[in-house]
């Protein structure tokens, strides 16, 4: 029927655009904490602030912990910690980052943390600690504003 009609559109050029890739956050219940309500939360609240989230679910070892972060290429740990084992768990946590050359991954803690240990964990690494009650909104902006900046993407 009369000449040639293509069958799909096709562009004479490719677009591309570079974007920054969203923020990659590992929340994780190390120890036998089997509290993870809140753990959850902020889960869903970086989700729905954009950033991709990993959740490792309870009773996480250290080893656990930084071999997921590795494997996913985090830029951010998150920590929920309610059971009172944070001045064991974190410098181990901070330790084998160092081991593996990962130290640049922030690492945030959350939970029940009193606040004559935040100096040491502070010391081990820890770049912000978030107690009880603290706007989920307040976690967000630190962590978009502390994570060490990554490489544009090309779509």
């Amino acid at each position: 029927m009369g000449g040639d009609i293509p069958t799909q559109q096709t562009r004479p050029y490719t677009q591309t655009r570079m974007t920054k890739p969203p923020i990659r956050v590992l929340v994780a219940k190390p120890g036998l904490d089997g509290h993870d309500r809140g753990a959850k939360i902020i889960a869903r609240a970086l989700r729905d602030a954009g950033m991709e989230v990993i959740y490792t679910g309870l009773r996480q070892t250290p080893e656990m912990i930084v071999n997921a972060a590795i494997q996913e290429d985090v830029d951010c740990i998150g920590l929920s910690i309610l059971s009172g084992a944070h001045n064991v768990i974190v410098p181990r946590i901070a330790e084998l980052l160092r081991e593996q050359k990962a130290d640049d991954i922030l690492l945030v803690l959350g939970g029940t943390i009193p606040d004559e240990d935040a100096p040491a964990l502070k010391e081990n690494g820890v770049a912000a600690i978030f107690g009880p009650g603290t706007p989920l909104e307040t976690t967000i902006n630190f962590i978009r504003e502390n994570v060490k900046p990554r490489g544009l993407l090309t779509i």
